[in-house]
């Protein structure tokens, strides 16, 4: 998608059809595009989904939404990064609404990745909201119901260990896991590639007419987003593969072999890509670590 396609105006509701409405949150950045998305469903029991960073304007926009006899009675995060979660408890304090959610922050984590995390391994990326927890915690498959409006609660970890997608009808709101704009980003300990290949073949063989994501416009060919988002990522793999053909090299080296495409400024963020795949490589035998599993590692193809 070109850019230019999608610059609705930060504040301002827009009827998407099939009783959701969104408003962009005033937050453009190279990891977030021209915001954060909020959802809000219902014509009298309004669910809020993905209240998004703490802004005042944002709040102010979000109740401004509401018309006459609408409450918000539901505030839904998708996951607990910083340009999703934090004004959900001030949203909630204001409405008299219950948050709910996966987890706490950290929750949904895999084996490997907490061992990771206890060994040291620091989120790096777009940001963790530490003091997330929210009222009300959503298994996978749950229902959560409005007078209008229905939602089940898939449990889709591997962008954030507590990522949810929520399943309306046949449209799914996909957070982070599936977006428009730009494939997502997997950055160990709370990111987990392994995970997130699982979610998105999850979310294929679920089905949907159109994704409602974190950042961008509708995605109004899912399924085709899905099969390019899960070829990027077997194609990255087959990069890394195919590089380590030449000798042991470690996060760095291959970021700086495979990622010929990206500015040099998000390289950090690659590097966490990479490291993300090594490890699920790791986990299946491909590659081994020379030394102890860390993000400093030297990889080589076993």
């Amino acid at each position: 998608m070109n850019e230019s396609d999608f610059n609705p105006e930060p504040g301002v509701a827009e009827d998407l059809g099939g009783g959701v409405r969104r408003v962009l949150a005033p937050n453009p950045s190279p990891m977030t595009y021209r915001g954060t998305n909020t959802y809000l469903l219902g014509a009298r029991q309004v669910a809020v989904i993905d209240p998004g960073p703490e802004s005042e304007a944002h709040l102010a926009a979000i109740l401004g939404a509401l018309g006459p006899g609408q409450q918000v009675t539901h505030v839904i995060v998708t996951h607990s990064h910083v340009d999703h979660s934090p004004l959900a408890a001030r949203l909630a304090r204001e409405t008299g609404a219950r948050v709910l959610g996966f987890g706490p922050s950290g929750s949904g984590r895999s084996a490997v990745m907490r061992e990771l995390a206890a060994q040291g391994l620091e989120e790096a990326g777009e940001g963790i909201d530490p003091g997330f927890a929210p009222d009300v915690e959503l298994a996978d498959g749950e229902m959560v119901t409005g007078e209008d409006w229905s939602l089940t609660a898939l449990w889709t970890p591997g962008h954030l260990g507590n990522h949810l997608c929520l399943a309306m009808g046949d449209m799914v709101f996909t957070g982070d896991l599936v977006m428009g704009w730009a494939s997502s980003l997997v950055s160990p300990p709370d990111g987990d590639l392994t995970d997130f290949m699982a979610s998105c073949r999850r979310l294929r063989d679920r089905g949907a007419e159109v994704f409602h994501s974190g950042h961008g416009a509708p995605i109004t060919a899912p399924m085709s987003r899905l099969d390019w988002l899960i070829a990027h990522r077997e194609g990255r793999e087959a990069s890394i593969l195919k590089a380590l053909e030449a000798g042991a090299a470690d996060t760095a080296t291959l970021t700086a072999a495979i990622y010929t495409d990206v500015a040099p400024q998000m390289w950090p963020a690659a590097e966490r890509n990479v490291l993300a795949h090594l490890i699920d490589l790791y986990g299946k035998n491909r590659v081994e670590p020379v030394g102890p599993l860390s993000q400093h590692a030297t990889f080589r193809l076993v």
